[in-house]
């Protein structure tokens, strides 16, 4: 009996011990937490996404807290969280443009031709890696759906081949982009309607042969263009988003309708 208390005497004794130990140390080692981060980090979206530049929303709530990162460095969050962070950190957010997914494809199964049916992985970069091109223009969408896989809002879907983008969903985390490997999605001003599609950089007789839709860089859009917004380099059309005015001028004039109002899904 005396040994079973002496034991429940020695282990109390020793997890008191050990319990202050661990109370001394954590206040001897705490690290001190910025109430700027934490409400920051409340009102990020939470996508930790990586389109911000940041490893996450905790790291990008850290490097605002520091004063490192803007407090309208959130694309996802866009101007409503620009404005609760910019109210935590006692700045103005300043004006932010909301981007969002436009895929630089319109080879569809109505304008060009598949050259096979593929049964390997169904992964894009897989078979980019491996040199297979699943329809005729090797520039176009492999319509694997690596990009329906990595969007995380469900705002991509592959439709006749191409990928295709709803606005209405897309909240331009960038991810989509990242996972092409083509490098075919980019992201573009909300507010703007006029983008091309397509990304063949071949000469116009070649781009013929394999897409029907395919830009022929036949310049005909920059001579419309009076912003000079639009552009022609290794004979593929171009549009710059800060200088265009929306006129349209281009779309009307192309003679491949290649250059298109992005609409609701693109």
């Amino acid at each position: 009996m005396d040994i079973i208390l002496i034991t429940t005497a020695v282990i109390t004794v020793i997890g008191l011990i050990v319990g202050a130990g661990l109370v001394f140390t954590g206040k001897k080692f705490a690290v001190e937490v910025d109430e700027r981060e934490a409400a920051v980090r409340e009102v990020l979206p939470g996508n930790n996404c990586g389109a911000c530049g940041f490893a996450g929303c905790d790291a990008m709530a850290a490097a605002i807290a520091r004063g490192e990162a803007p407090v309208n460095g959130c694309p996802v969050g866009g101007a409503p969280v620009a404005e609760k962070v910019g109210a935590i950190m006692g700045v103005q957010a300043g004006a932010v443009e909301r981007r969002v997914a436009f895929v630089r494809c319109k080879g569809s199964c109505e304008f060009t031709k598949n050259q096979g049916n593929y049964i390997g992985v169904p992964d894009c970069a897989s078979a980019a890696r491996a040199g297979i091109a699943v329809a005729d223009c090797d520039y176009g969408c492999l319509g694997l759906g690596s990009c329906v896989k990595a969007c995380p809002e469900q705002a991509i879907r592959v439709v006749d081949g191409v990928a295709m983008v709803d606005r209405r969903r897309c909240v331009g985390c960038g991810l989509c982009a990242k996972a092409c490997p083509k490098g075919l999605i980019e992201l573009i001003p909300e507010h703007n309607r006029v983008a091309v599609r397509c990304s063949n950089r071949d000469r116009g007789p070649q781009v013929k042969q394999v897409c029907s839709a395919g830009c022929i860089g036949c310049m005909l859009c920059t001579k419309q263009c009076e912003a000079g917004a639009i552009t022609v380099t290794n004979n593929l059309a171009h549009v710059d988003y800060a200088a265009c005015t929306q006129c349209g001028k281009c779309v009307e004039k192309c003679p491949v309708r290649v250059i298109t109002p992005p609409a609701n899904a693109n």
